[in-house]
């Protein structure tokens, strides 16, 4: 899915981080216990695996103003994939990650054989359509190209945003289940699937291109403002969640994440920070 050179780089970086956290050590504490029967000292640090924006900039408010007066040692690092959060989470190298929707980690937990189950919802982050070189989605013509997200989940939402703004047909009853094949009616249009995360800088080589809200923002692009179409907020399956190895979810500190996560304080944080960009979506998440 990604360049090998980006794979060999974060690859590396997760090696330095399970190196780094193995050297911490667990001592033995009875008020926590992960999967395997291992207890879990919550005086130590929770390590979490974000995004770096808005996740890493969520949680980081939080260490900053909220973590002390709750009780809660957080540790936030950051990656820059759709993949190593999850893995390094399965692996023990982090204690959770705040990164996906659900559609996601069901899909990605189906195909890794891994055990990752949402805690608790935070936000949406609105996929948009972004171009360089039109102003207006009707502008938008036959013979031109459109860069999608490549994994499963991703591409289908965009597919799905672009048959909702009359770019394509896509066959009855796949909603973001869609896949290239499913259209029935490209327009003359030409798709190029990329990783979720280099879409923005593939943004000049294409007509427009299909972006995920976090990574149009660490790209310099407000959502709200620049996107010529964005999905809607209302009923979207697709909020953004903490999330942990199944075992964990009872561990205090998680809980204690969750639930500061979830605060007043958080939700004007989001509010005033992105403007509409990046939307509060509190709650419990979507059963499977």
């Amino acid at each position: 899915m990604r360049k090998n050179i980006k794979i060999t780089a974060a690859a590396a970086a997760t090696a330095a981080l399970a190196l780094g956290l193995s050297a911490c050590g667990t001592d033995s504490d009875p008020a926590a216990k992960g999967e395997t029967g291992a207890k879990t000292d919550t005086s130590k640090a929770l390590v979490v695996a974000a995004s770096p924006t808005p996740h890493a900039d969520i949680l980081n408010f939080v260490k900053k103003n909220l973590a002390d007066e709750a009780g809660l040692k957080l540790e936030v690092k950051e990656f820059t994939d759709y993949v190593l959060p999850n893995t390094a989470t399965e692996n023990g190298q982090v204690d959770a990650n705040f990164f996906q929707h659900k559609p996601y980690l069901d899909d990605f937990n189906k195909k890794n054989k891994t055990h990752i189950v949402p805690v608790v919802d935070v936000h949406l982050e609105p996929l948009g359509l972004y171009s360089k070189k039109v102003k207006d989605i009707k502008d938008i013509k036959a013979g031109q190209t459109i860069a999608v997200p490549n994994d499963t989940t991703n591409e289908g939402r965009a597919l799905q945003l672009l048959a909702e703004n009359g770019l394509i047909t896509v066959k009855d009853g796949v909603g973001t289940n869609a896949k290239l094949s499913d259209i029935t009616d490209k327009k003359g249009l030409e798709f190029k699937e990329i990783e979720a995360a280099t879409v923005p800088r593939a943004l000049g080589d294409v007509d427009a291109a299909v972006i995920n809200g976090n990574y149009a923002i660490e790209a310099d692009l407000e959502p709200g403002q620049d996107s010529l179409a964005l999905e809607k907020a209302e009923g979207n399956p697709y909020a953004n969640f903490l999330a942990v190895k199944e075992g964990n979810e009872e561990d205090p500190r998680v809980q204690k994440l969750a639930k500061l996560l979830n605060s007043d304080e958080v939700k004007k944080y989001i509010e005033d920070t992105y403007k509409g960009s990046i939307v509060p979506a509190f709650g419990q998440p979507a059963k499977s």
